[in-house]
């Protein structure tokens, strides 16, 4: 059974750091590409990262660039995303994904139950 795992959130202020975590478990982890996406109240869903679990290759969005970074630990079946410099437009429930590479960080199949990141001003 695939399963991912997010864990991580919670409230901070803004300018502080968070980082999540998404537990991947039921595939192969170098065959995926992990994403992180974003969902404000309101708004449509936003990706923010990925990281391909081949190489190692990373995305982000502009919105994030320079403050979040995406590393993941293939012994762990493990991927982060370290988040600095927060902003309260960052608060959101945060996802990670995860969709056979040879799509690259095109189409995902699988989803986890997010976790709330809040930024206080």
């Amino acid at each position: 059974e695939v399963q991912l795992v997010e864990s991580g959130g919670g409230l901070v202020q803004a300018g502080g750091s968070l980082r999540l975590s998404c537990a991947a478990s039921g595939f192969t982890f170098d065959d995926h590409a992990i994403g992180w996406f974003r969902q404000a109240p309101g708004k449509e869903r936003e990706g923010v990262s990925c990281i391909t679990g081949s190489d190692g290759s990373t995305l982000y969005a502009d919105s994030v660039k320079g403050r979040f970074t995406i590393s993941s630990d293939n012994v762990k079946n493990t991927v982060y995303l370290q988040m600095n410099s927060l902003k309260p437009e960052d608060t959101a429930v945060y996802y990670c994904a995860a969709g056979d590479s040879v799509y690259g960080c095109s189409l995902y199949d699988y989803w986890g139950q997010g976790t709330q990141v809040t930024v206080s001003s």
